[in-house]
């Protein structure tokens, strides 16, 4: 009990150094949220710790998700899609994409064999995820989206607006398009919409992923929550591809 107590210490401290970064005194709303996360994390772990009924394992949740035409790394035809719900302020999206995905990409994508989609769900209490995720999609006018999530996830301690054109000017793009694409907030209503839709669909926390296959234009198969190992994929992949 005592080791999983620390796990929920070690993730308070992730959320408030979270609220900390903002420059503004953190609201009563986002107080609120980090309250809520901190639950839902302490009914995990509490999950976690109780020893399974023998014969009672509960079956994995399946879940039924749109995969948008944009934000696609991959084969077009590839027979597994991974659509990701990812905040690019999140401390366990970022380990996700330092420790898992290099794999995933390796074995999965670069292999033809999936294509991996991402979707914005900027949490209400991180202060920075939004403009971060204008700032990837800005640079995926200029054919950098993927290399500008790079650099985002890997400096996620420096991602406020003169961080991101930073990393802008290292990637080499177009000052004045970037810019303007921020000061226009282009694709504010984009990343509001993925949010929204993520939780309509019953998605409230990052990062969260569904696997599966595309039938009728929607990826149908398994729901996998938070930044699991590279284990956990791979039985639902394989699983997936091994279904005519």
């Amino acid at each position: 009990m005592k080791f999983w107590s620390a796990i929920l210490v070690c993730a308070a401290s992730a959320l408030l150094s979270c609220a900390a970064y903002a420059d503004a005194p953190m609201t009563q709303q986002q107080g609120e949220a980090i309250l809520k996360e901190l639950r839902e994390i302490h009914q995990l772990l509490t999950r976690q710790a109780a020893p399974a009924a023998p014969g009672n394992a509960a079956p994995a949740r399946t879940l039924s998700v749109k995969a948008p035409a944009t934000h696609v790394l991959g084969k077009a035809n590839a027979p597994i899609t991974l659509v990701a719900f990812t905040d690019f302020q999140c401390p366990y999206c970022a380990r996700f994409e330092a420790t898992t995905f290099p794999e995933l990409k390796k074995k999965y994508i670069d292999t033809g064999k999936m294509r991996y989609v991402l979707r914005d769900v900027p949490l209400d209490f991180h202060p920075f995820a939004i403009n971060a995720a204008q700032s990837v999609r800005c640079a995926g006018d200029q054919n950098k989206y993927w290399e500008m999530k790079d650099l985002v996830f890997k400096n996620q301690s420096r991602i406020d607006t003169a961080a991101l054109a930073s990393y802008a000017q290292d990637l080499g793009l177009d000052a004045g398009q970037y810019q303007k694409c921020m000061a226009d907030n282009k694709y504010l209503p984009e990343i509001n919409a993925d949010s929204q839709y993520a939780h309509s669909v019953g998605i409230s926390g990052t990062p969260s992923f569904v696997v599966g296959r595309v039938v009728d234009g929607m990826v149908q198969g398994r729901l996998i929550v938070g930044a699991q190992g590279l284990s956990v994929f791979e039985h639902a992949i394989e699983e997936m591809l091994a279904k005519p």
